[in-house]
């Protein structure tokens, strides 16, 4: 949790601040068994919370589609949900990420969605919960890019 920063309101997404694989996800090194091993924080987080062990069929869904949130509870508040990949593609098509017309984070190129991942990572670690900035970010904006209700008088 040293590597998360959670925003003030009770449904507000944890994001990750540490490294941020080629793929637009979280990862971080951790010895098991006497080895080095990248994994997933959110995969680590989920079973921590839940005492669920994930096997390699399971995916987690993020309600909020934010690739770096690792918001898992016990509870209705959790952004992550654990199915199958089946659910998961279901999930996408329903919410427009599929196809040509895809919109949000999931609509990008693996670049793409790894330099968003990034630029929301720091721009939490130097403006820390900035809502309007986050969202700027999320929506494809530059943080410093005025909002149709912010623009210079």
């Amino acid at each position: 949790m040293a590597k998360v920063v959670s925003g003030p309101r009770e449904d507000d997404c944890w994001l990750w601040v540490g490294a941020i694989a080629d793929d637009g996800y979280r990862r971080f090194s951790l010895r098991r068994e006497g080895r080095e091993r990248m994994v997933r924080p959110q995969r680590l987080l989920f079973e921590h919370v839940t005492g669920r062990e994930l096997t390699r069929d399971v995916e987690l869904l993020h309600t909020c589609d934010v690739p770096i949130c690792v918001r898992v509870t016990a509870d209705a508040d959790t952004h992550l949900l654990a199915d199958d990949h089946g659910a998961n593609m279901r999930d996408r098509e329903r919410k427009g990420r599929a196809g040509r017309h895809q919109v949000g984070m999931r609509g990008l190129s693996r670049r793409q969605l790894a330099t968003r991942s990034r630029t929301l990572r720091d721009l939490v670690l130097t403006m820390g919960w900035n809502r309007e900035a986050i969202a700027a970010v999320i929506a494809g904006a530059g943080a410093d890019q005025p909002t149709l209700f912010d623009w210079p008088a």
